[in-house]
């Protein structure tokens, strides 16, 4: 479809949409600049602001999307790059055409993941110990700077010892302490871990963020704001379920230690998953829109 004969949004109304995504943005922005001033840390929402290297002025700003024009005026040449979109009779909109070939093999990268772990089942047994096998053995205790352990190193390690670990994403297994690593079923590595993300996994899930941050200005702000929501609650169910104590920035544990827990910590990442499979369907379709236009 060329760019005239997408669907025209008027000024007024991207506009709106513009104003919409910014405001709903900064109810999470503003207050991590304003704990970044104060010297503080939250563990949970700050981890998405560095972990994910997005800006917090990028999640800020609008971007239209694949397959959508919009009215030409003063404010789209101030808001929107000549380097990623054309203005041509009236209209703007991304241009594929001008995607670099760096950004085409990442795009295509980003699509090939999200690919392949459709094409997987979901496996739910890993209950969330990746964060244990983190601390493992005396590992450094990464989060201590911001929040206490809830249980003593021995019974940590008991726990790992006490259940299989499952963990099939390799940006959390590589911080694995090395004699959890050893323990782990599967031993997934940054070239081949196309071949071991699957959609039950709550990494893979929080990830879809990171593939649309990636991809902008090609997917649009609404899907990325969208992955990022998603993102924000496979954080929180993460971190309940670790061995610190959240309890002081009102987070509940999640004991999978505990039978009950386990039962938990699978409910909410079925249900998890059942949120992200439309968002990763969607990312798919927008990327191969983009990679493949004319």
């Amino acid at each position: 479809m060329s760019s005239l004969t997408q669907p025209l949004l008027k000024t007024e109304d991207w506009l709106q949409r513009s104003a919409k995504h910014r405001s709903r943005a900064l109810a999470w922005t503003q207050p991590a600049r304003d704990r970044r001033a104060r010297g503080e840390k939250h563990p949970v929402h700050d981890f998405l602001h560095t972990y994910y290297r997005l800006s917090l002025g990028q999640l800020e700003r609008w971007h239209p999307g694949i397959g959508v024009n919009l009215e030409d005026c003063s404010e789209a040449r101030q808001m929107f790059r000549q380097t990623h979109y054309l203005f041509r009779e009236g209209t703007c909109s991304v241009d594929p055409t001008q995607l670099a070939p760096k950004a085409r093999t990442r795009l295509k990268f980003s699509l090939q993941i999200l690919q392949s772990t459709t094409k997987r089942p979901p496996n739910f047994a890993c209950h969330g110990l990746h964060e244990w096998a983190m601390l493992y053995d005396g590992a450094e205790v990464r989060h201590g700077e911001t929040v206490p352990l809830r249980l003593p190193r021995k019974e940590i390690d008991a726990v790992v010892h006490s259940r299989p670990l499952h963990c099939s994403h390799f940006d959390a297994f590589r911080f694995f302490a090395p004699g959890a690593k050893e323990m782990n079923r599967l031993q997934p590595d940054l070239r081949a871990r196309d071949e071991n993300e699957q959609p039950g996994c709550i990494h893979a899930n929080m990830d879809l963020y990171k593939w649309a941050a990636k991809s902008l200005p090609w997917v649009s702000s609404d899907l990325l704001w969208n992955c990022f929501r998603l993102a924000t609650k496979a954080r929180e169910i993460d971190m309940r379920a670790s061995p610190y104590d959240l309890t002081s920035f009102g987070y509940d544990p999640i004991k999978v230690e505990t039978p009950e827990g386990r039962r938990l910590y699978e409910k909410l990442q079925r249900h998890l998953a059942d949120e992200a499979q439309p968002l990763r369907e969607s990312l798919i379709l927008q990327l191969t829109k983009t990679l493949n236009a004319d």
